[in-house]
C-alpha cells in the first residue's frame, strides 16, 4: 500500500507534492503560517504544469504564461513543525480561451486529516506587457488533456 492509498482525496488521481513542515514554516502561534501555504500552492502549481510540458522554457518561447487572478483558501486544521504532508492538485476548468482553474487539497497522512482546501484561477498573460492574451494552442492542448472531472470551475468575480 502506498502512502497515498489511504488518503480520501477530493478528486481522482491528484498530482502530489510531499511537504515536510519545518520550524521556519511556523509562526508565533506555532503552526504553519498562511504565507507558507501560499508558497506551497505556488510550488505544486509549477511542478504540475512543468510535468505536463508547460516548462519555463516554453513560456519564454511563446512569451505567454498563466498568472494567478484569484486564490481562495480554507484553512481547516493546523500543520505543525515536523509534520509530513501531501498536497494534491488538479486542473479543474479551462474556458478554451484565456482562463483556467486549479483545485488543491492538503492532507496529513499520519491521521488522514485534510488541513486545507484551495481554489485558484488563472489568466493567460503576455510576459512583456503583462496584459491578458489568448492561450497559445499548445497550452490549450495541454490544459484540456489534464482536466479532471468533477472539480470546481472558474470563479466569476464582479
Amino acid at each position: 500500500m502506498t502512502a497515498t492509498a489511504a488518503i480520501d482525496w477530493d478528486l481522482a488521481t491528484p498530482f502530489i507534492l510531499e511537504i515536510d513542515v519545518t520550524d521556519a514554516d511556523t509562526d508565533r502561534l506555532g503552526h504553519a503560517n498562511n504565507v507558507v501555504y501560499v508558497r506551497w500552492l505556488e510550488d505544486i502549481s509549477w511542478a504540475h504544469i512543468e510535468s505536463l510540458g508547460m516548462t519555463w522554457d516554453r513560456h519564454e518561447a511563446t512569451g505567454k504564461a498563466m498568472a494567478i487572478t484569484r486564490t481562495e483558501i480554507d484553512y481547516l486544521a493546523a500543520a505543525n513543525a515536523g509534520d509530513r504532508l501531501l498536497m494534491g492538485t488538479w486542473l479543474t476548468a479551462f474556458d478554451g480561451r484565456f482562463r483556467s482553474a486549479r483545485q488543491f487539497q492538503l492532507v496529513r497522512p499520519g491521521d488522514g486529516k485534510t488541513l486545507m482546501r484551495a481554489l485558484s484561477t488563472h489568466a493567460c498573460v503576455d510576459l512583456r506587457s503583462q496584459r491578458p492574451t489568448r492561450v497559445p494552442k499548445e497550452y490549450g492542448d495541454i490544459l484540456v488533456s489534464a482536466l479532471t472531472e468533477g472539480g470546481q470551475g472558474l470563479v466569476i468575480s464582479n
